[in-house]
């Protein structure tokens, strides 16, 4: 594409207007001969400090909040926001890759991995070709490559879509953080609909307050077209909120009220649910899953949801509803010979951690009121993030738990255990009893794994999926996942 085509939106004359663009990036370190450099304000590095870099790498035009001092060979094109800007010349160099498929957003605090991962499955279910954006994983058409961030780059979203386009893909399911909503790394992206999950502290460390929190998340819903469908959690008080302003069709969903769509829990057990699902103005249809909790009764209603207004066949949903299995780190179970359970969760916020550990509860409760077996927790907090949430995360860890070990959990720059003292403040006086401080993680599981006895649960918070564990600048391999399996002598 010649570079006067590439911006003619920008309506300039060019030096090099007949240059053939090929390739636009952010990272001048990637830049090469032909590229068009976007120099974008960072919350580390700003862009616009690299434009004199790009330029000697070959860079044929730049696209930048404010022109660079000196004077320039390559040709400069002032924006008012380089966020918004990358995001639409991305989608226009790779072809527009998002118009050519079925694309849905899914953004919350909690569920985002496990409806966005389901959604991809049951587009696969029915016969289709799907690609995956996600915390754990890409995936296009059933090939899989482990994941870096929640939601990737502009440059990077357009180039996976348009790969899952050439795979034949007509469906595509992705994560939308709230970080990628303030940085705009989806505009440019065309969303046939958006999924609400629920709305709980986290990032502030990043947003700083929860108000801009919110509002990050809702500017998703506020920029989805008319022909879309917006689907929210209204049992959470910040669905109703999601909707105010979108163009999009409104649609709701609930395990409380009235809505588009309802569910009710009719059994719930550590290995699977049965669900009474009901479309507005339809019948009720009973479904047997092989997921536990009220928060995964939450997510199977979005994906309920979801694919009828995708079109989907009604009946034909709740039978592949049925034939869905969890995602790896989501309330993943094993078992041991002797009778003990880990359950592995990416729980790492207060409220996750809550809707785990209810989970469990309400799965382990008999008749009478009684509990089959204890719940031992392991989690801990991430280093260099919001720190106010830790003592939240102990005190909602007792509350249904009858021991608590604190662990490190990618401690990054912060010292393990200054990071645990913070946890361990939140430990309510009467529950001081159940909580003890095993830094290292693999010795937790293990300690974890010890103290229980046939019948209990062993929740292992926090990693998840997570392969690795972020030690000072050191990266290491580690894995819940396996570290339970050699605890509980499961090959």
């Amino acid at each position: 594409m010649k570079l006067q085509v590439f911006l003619k939106g920008y309506s300039l004359d060019l030096v090099n207007a007949e240059a053939e663009v090929l390739g636009i990036t952010a990272d001048s370190r990637q830049v090469k001969p032909g590229y068009v450099f976007v120099a974008v304000p960072g919350t580390v590095v700003d862009g616009h400090a690299y434009i004199g870099a790009a330029i000697e790498a070959g860079a044929v035009a730049v696209v930048c909040e404010h022109a660079p001092a000196q004077p320039a060979s390559a040709d400069i094109i002032l924006t008012d926001d380089s966020h918004k800007a990358i995001g639409e010349l991305a989608s226009l160099f790779y072809g527009h890759p998002s118009r050519k498929m079925t694309l849905v957003g899914v953004t919350g605090t909690n569920g985002k991995t496990t409806i966005a991962t389901l959604l991809y499955d049951m587009a696969r279910l029915f016969g289709r070709k799907a690609g995956l954006l996600s915390t754990v994983a890409t995936k296009i058409d059933g090939v899989e490559t482990p994941s870096d961030h929640t939601t990737p780059d502009p440059v990077s979203i357009n180039a996976l879509m348009a790969e899952m386009v050439q795979a034949g893909c007509d469906f595509c399911a992705m994560e939308v953080s709230s970080h990628a909503a303030d940085q705009k790394r989806i505009a440019g992206l065309d969303f046939n609909g958006g999924i609400f999950t629920n709305l709980t502290r986290d990032h502030l460390d990043y947003h700083k307050t929860f108000a801009c929190y919110l509002a990050a998340k809702k500017s998703f819903f506020d920029a989805l077209p008319a022909e879309a469908f917006a689907l929210s959690n209204i049992d959470d008080r910040n669905g109703a909120v999601m909707l105010q302003n979108t163009k999009a069709a409104r649609r709701t969903y609930s395990l409380q009220q009235p809505a588009d769509y309802s569910c009710k829990m009719i059994e719930d057990r550590i290995d699977g649910m049965k669900l009474m699902l009901k479309r507005r103005g339809m019948k009720e249809a009973e479904v047997d899953t092989l997921f536990t909790g009220r928060f995964n009764a939450y997510n199977l209603t979005a994906v309920y949801g979801a694919c009828i207004e995708l079109g989907f066949d009604p009946e034909e949903t709740l039978v592949k509803l049925s034939m869905l299995t969890p995602v790896a780190g989501r309330m993943q179970t094993l078992r041991s010979a002797t009778g003990i359970t880990a359950v592995v969760d990416y729980a790492h916020t207060p409220d996750a951690i809550a809707n785990a550990l209810n989970a469990l509860d309400e799965t382990l409760r008999n008749p009478d009121g009684s509990r089959s077996g204890r719940i031992i927790t392991v989690a801990g907090a991430g280093g260099d993030r919001d720190k106010g949430k830790r003592p939240l995360m102990a005190t909602e860890a007792c509350r249904l738990s009858d021991r608590f070990l604190i662990t490190s959990d990618n401690p990054r720059s912060e010292d393990p255990a200054v990071i645990a003292a913070e946890m361990m403040a939140g430990v309510p006086a009467d529950k001081a009893g159940i909580a003890e401080i095993v830094l290292d993680r693999a010795l937790a599981i293990r300690r974890a794994v010890e103290i229980a006895r046939p019948g209990d649960v062993i929740l292992i918070a926090g990693k998840g999926h997570e392969t690795t564990q972020v030690i000072g600048h050191e990266t290491i391999h580690f894995s819940d996942i396996e570290e339970a399996k050699k605890a509980l002598n499961i090959n």
